[in-house]
């Protein structure tokens, strides 16, 4: 388990500069670890990972084997990156541009950086014709276990033949893994080892013998003496003429170096990877440090494996470290020969060291502490806050404005956006105020809402503050316009709030636009904390406008979200969610109910509202008091989100939930709520669903038109005549109403 220590000691600032990880590999943990332990006063630090849950490569061949649980064999990045006080984004980088020192990723704008470490990884080498189709690559081992399930899946019934191409140790500790766990599935298979020109090429005669005999020991062929030179459908073709028949190949042959390394303009070894010195920095540029399969260390070559990254995390973080306050960097010498212990998925192991070798069940009780150990290392790490400096006055009033340099610097980085008839004014001519031309014949809905930052990611951040807003606008089935943004960001360097302000409001664009509404303006100031919020402008044709009263006796009421996310973030700000939750949550916040809204306007809803900072219960006994009516809802129907349940009998909640809990408490006995798994319908929901009352002979129509969105719609409870009055219970879905799913 991650200590924090006891006490920290006045270090020299690191002058508000950015460190941005690339990569969730083994020395990266290694640095968030250290970071937690001891931060560096003024540092922002991200990290941009792939996976949200780290795969430690040692455990991959028992998780395949089926001897771990996939919980066992990975560190969620959540916690850890929460504990170094890094701002998470998950997403993958695909180009660098050392010139404006900035990543390129796949899905988020580019990031700016100071210092720039990589561990990224590498990808399997497939360099034989037919590989690429026909094989299935180890690497990245991350998402191996997801691919190899999908593909022994496809096998269907019978024996099947498995060929795993490499004879290094990786390759032999894969054909035992997969050996026992189709045995132990009760589907015994052919398994062959194509070890190429010989089995352990860099090892003695001994480690030969002795990794031979294990595998022959347990039925697995191993072929020497010729290279695979193709793939096919069919099996494998080796040099010397020889044919392998096989259902499934593997490949686990040597790493092959990230392709887009090739267009950064950075030094590189003869195979494509980042050539670093012995402190493990870029020999051409030294914002650049490079760790774990995708590092070459010039003055000590070893050979990609998982053991030489975990020991780079200490010295690299150091580096890093030093790096920032500008003192000289020290150099790191990996050891010679790695200890290299090869499960053989039935209790024992062999364990290779240079040219010795050794077998037996307590190497494999060894190994398995080892691995269980270092992945426990990073469980639920707690940082030590960082001292608190009195901070000089700030100004107040317009004085307290984000500085135009920073503004403008944001702004300049949005894309371009075609003009619009209805927009006579905006940002692409910025005046002092934008200036809209009202729809024919429709009214006009407006609305305001603003939350402070829930995530580090703030270009997701900014997806899901905009989604929000437009909750709004969609409850009233209108359609959004227009927005004005209203955001506050910490005093800092302008360059710093330039990145963060365009971040934010490059995310909400890419939702703005995609819900045909328009960025037209906003204003900016600072603030103890980094928030954001809109001020929307709607139109919605007086016929289609629904409002939160208007339900009717009979109705069924349809919930277009599950709940959650309260309790989720909740978790989150503890260290005590898992990245799957959050994953889970995120995905939901940034779903529109533009087209939910669609559906339940045709399905004749006579009433709806969005579901937000009141919870479900709020937000229904506000529909009931206007309405003038009662309803009964079923608990059980109402759909939640992975880990709320585990997180609300963990005695989790979201400090507003008290609050919500009062609100209601003259419509319904608030002893109804006291079990752990009722506190979810009180929960505030950031980005909720919509909550409408639907015909009932309407009902299942608009679930199923719902449920083909990919909505988690549900039909949870039925309005009843009487004075605003809350009801519990299974019968609120009357059996007559058919739900589909």
């Amino acid at each position: 388990m991650l200590r924090a220590p006891t006490k920290t000691t006045p270090r020299p600032l690191a002058g508000g500069r950015h460190l941005l990880l690339v990569g969730g590999g083994h020395a990266h943990l290694g640095v968030l670890r250290a970071f937690a332990m001891r931060p560096e006063p003024g540092l922002t630090l991200t990290l941009v990972a792939r996976e949200l849950d780290a795969l430690y490569s040692g455990m991959l061949p028992g998780l395949v084997a089926g001897l771990y649980r996939e919980e066992e064999c990975r560190v969620d990045l959540l916690p850890l990156a929460a504990a170094a006080g890094a701002r998470l984004i998950h997403d993958s980088a695909v180009g660098l541009d050392l010139a404006a020192g900035r990543v390129l990723c796949a899905r988020h704008p580019s990031l700016g950086f100071d210092l720039l470490s990589l561990d990224i990884g590498s990808d399997s080498r497939l360099d034989v014709p037919g590989a690429a189709e026909h094989g299935l690559p180890v690497r990245p081992i991350g998402s191996f276990p997801a691919r190899l399930e999908a593909a022994l899946a496809a096998l269907g019934s019978g024996t099947p033949r498995l060929a795993v191409v490499g004879g290094g140790a990786g390759g032999a500790e894969l054909a035992l893994s997969l050996r026992r766990r189709l045995a132990a599935g009760g589907r015994p298979a052919e398994v062959v080892l194509l070890a190429g020109h010989a089995l352990l090429p860099r090892a003695g005669a001994l480690a030969r013998t002795v990794l031979g005999r294990a595998l022959r020991r347990r039925g697995i062929r191993v072929l020497e003496g010729a290279e695979v030179t193709r793939a096919g459908p069919e099996g494998l073709a080796l040099a010397d003429g020889r044919q392998v028949a096989c259902d499934l190949a593997l490949w686990a042959t040597g790493a092959a170096a990230p392709a887009w390394l090739a267009e950064t303009g950075l030094a590189l070894d003869p195979q494509g990877f980042v050539a670093v010195d012995a402190a493990l920095r870029s020999v051409s540029d030294p914002r650049v440090f490079a760790a774990g399969d995708v590092a070459a260390v010039l003055p000590h070559p070893r050979e990609k494996a998982g053991v030489y990254a975990v020991r780079q995390g200490r010295p690299l973080a150091a580096n890093l470290r030093r790096a920032l306050r500008g003192e000289a960097l020290r150099p790191f010498r990996p050891q010679r020969h790695a200890l290299a212990l090869i499960g053989t998925g039935d209790g024992e192991a062999v364990a290779l060291r240079g040219r010795l070798a050794l077998s037996g069940a307590w190497l494999w009780r060894l190994k398995r502490r080892i691995d269980r150990r270092w992945v426990e290392g990073f469980r639920v790490p707690a940082a030590m806050p960082a001292e608190e400096e009195e901070a000089p006055m700030r100004c107040a009033g317009c004085g307290g404005k984000v500085p135009a340099e920073a503004l403008s610097a944001a702004l300049r980085r949005l894309p371009a956006l075609p003009g619009r008839g209805d927009i006579l004014l905006g940002l692409e001519a910025p005046d002092d105020a934008a200036v809209l031309l009202p729809p024919e014949g429709e009214a006009l809905v407006q609305t305001v809402d603003m939350f402070r930052a829930f995530l580090g990611d703030l270009h997701l951040f900014g997806r899901i503050a905009a989604n929000h807003a437009l909750g709004d606008i969609h409850a009233m089935g209108g359609r959004p316009l227009a927005a004005l943004a209203i955001a506050a960001l910490p005093h800092g360097p302008a360059a710093r709030l330039a990145e963060d302000l365009h971040a934010m409001l490059a995310g909400a664009q890419e939702v703005l636009e995609a819900e045909g509404a328009r960025l037209v303006g906003g204003h900016s100031a600072e603030g103890a904390e980094i928030a954001l919020g809109f001020a929307v402008t709607g139109a919605v044709a007086p016929a289609r406008l629904l409002r939160a009263s208007g339900l009717r006796p009979g109705d069924r009421l349809v919930l277009t979200k599950p709940l959650g996310t309260g309790v989720i973030l909740a978790a989150a700000m503890r260290g005590a969610a898992r990245s799957a939750w959050l994953e889970a949550a995120v995905a939901s916040m940034q779903r529109s109910s533009g087209p939910a809204a669609r559906v339940l306007v045709e399905a004749g809803a006579t009433a709806c509202t969005d579901v937000t900072g009141f919870g479900l219960l709020g937000h229904l006994g506000g529909m009931l008091r206007a309405s003038g009516l009662a309803a009964r809802l079923d608990p059980e129907a109402v759909p939640l989100l992975a880990g709320v349940r585990e997180a609300l009998a963990r005695g989790i909640r979201s400090t507003l939930h008290e609050a919500n809990a009062a609100a209601v408490a003259g419509l319904l006995d608030p002893a109804l709520l006291a079990a752990p798994e009722r506190a979810a319908l009180l929960d505030p929901q950031t980005a909720g669903g919509l909550l409408a009352g639907v015909p009932a002979a309407r009902a299942a129509a608009c679930l199923a038109a719902l449920r083909r969105l990919g909505c988690e719609a549900a039909v949870i409870g039925t309005v009843e005549p009487g004075p605003p009055r809350l009801r519990l219970g299974p019968e609120a879905v009357p059996a007559a109403v058919p739900v589909p799913g």
